[in-house]
């Protein structure tokens, strides 16, 4: 879709910035250098409004934006900021910059930006949408669909994929929350549905705990850890999928399937999370998790492919325009 000759993407390694730049990337049908930054204290504290960490310069010794500097710069998180903004002058303007969610500097921080609706930043190089772009695509489901692992396959109708977060910044599970929402996993179970239970690394012991017994039942499948996560089969196979709410991720992801979205929230939010899931309650995508199935089916909801079409008709404008017009020689600073 894009025709870029060098990329990268530009985090400091946050599983949730990387993961929407690697969607994005593979929209756009191109293959990116992972670039990690960690800059210091002080500078640290001054992103995204100050400048990089001087060690992390693009003329230092193993600077993680040494040149030469790609086509194409794909970041997220708010300490990428300062160092898309060194890519874009160091590079002379050539590399054309992507930022992920609200910079917090204004529409100027790159040359296109993705916010979700609910955030208040607009501009002409700003695109909004309802989900975040991800790794989940529709030719992935069917994919999965067509040739899911057996140990899935053989779990009797009807199944649920569980998704399961765990602590973060802002969310916490509490020992109230693990037993509510386990308690809701076994009436479920209960009821007849077959579990697909995914965990991640967030997942705290005590509710990983519970999730292991709970997989000693009949019908429920709890992806140990080892081999590859059958994440994509998971939600291929589901009538209904259960998401912790503490992951736009997990929730956009899960409203790629076209089946109800079953949401438990823990203690704790956001307001970006939680603007993201009324929207999806409004589209009668996503329920409130009460220990049984609830609501239909409903047109997939994928945002990813839309934003990569954006992304690639500004690309091709920049080089364009770039081309068209003398620009300064890129620099590197020592």
């Amino acid at each position: 879709m894009l025709h870029a000759d060098s990329a990268w993407i530009l985090t400091d390694g946050k599983a949730g910035d990387e993961t929407q730049c690697l969607g994005l990337a593979a929209a756009l049908g191109i293959e990116p250098q992972l670039r990690r930054i960690a800059p210091r204290a002080p500078w640290s504290w001054l992103m995204p409004w100050g400048p990089i960490d001087p060690r992390e310069a693009s003329g230092q010794p193993a600077s993680p934006i040494a040149p030469p500097f790609p086509d194409l710069v794909i970041a997220s998180g708010r300490r990428a900021v300062p160092y898309l903004r060194h890519v874009k002058h160091a590079s002379g303007g050539r590399t054309f910059t992507v930022f992920l969610k609200d910079p917090r500097t204004g529409a100027s921080a790159a040359d296109f930006i993705w916010v979700g609706e609910h955030d208040r930043l607009r501009g002409e190089n700003v695109m909004a949408t309802l989900t975040p772009p991800h790794r989940i695509s529709a030719a992935r489901i069917t994919a999965a669909r067509a040739a899911p692992p057996a140990s899935l396959a053989a779990l009797p109708l009807p199944r649920a994929a569980v998704l399961v977060g765990g602590d973060s910044r802002h969310h916490t599970f509490t020992p109230a929350d693990i037993a509510g929402f386990v308690t809701g996993l076994k009436s479920l179970r209960a009821s007849g549905v077959s579990l697909m239970i995914t965990a991640s690394r967030r997942t705290p012991p005590a509710l990983r705990t519970a999730l292991a017994e709970l997989a000693e039942e009949e019908n429920v499948y709890l992806w140990d850890g080892c081999g590859d996560n059958p994440y994509v089969a998971m939600l291929a196979l589901a009538e209904a999928v259960v998401v912790t709410a503490d992951s736009t991720n997990m929730a956009g992801e899960a409203a790629v399937t076209g089946r109800p979205v079953l949401v438990f929230e823990p203690s704790g939010g956001h307001p970006r999370l939680k603007a993201l899931l009324e929207g999806l309650r409004r589209a009668g995508i996503v329920h409130a998790f009460r220990g049984r199935l609830e609501g239909s089916a409903y047109q997939p909801l994928d945002s990813t492919p839309s934003i990569a079409e954006a992304v690639a008709r500004a690309y091709e404008a920049h080089r364009r325009r770039f081309l068209s017009s003398p620009r300064d020689a890129p620099v590197a600073d020592a």
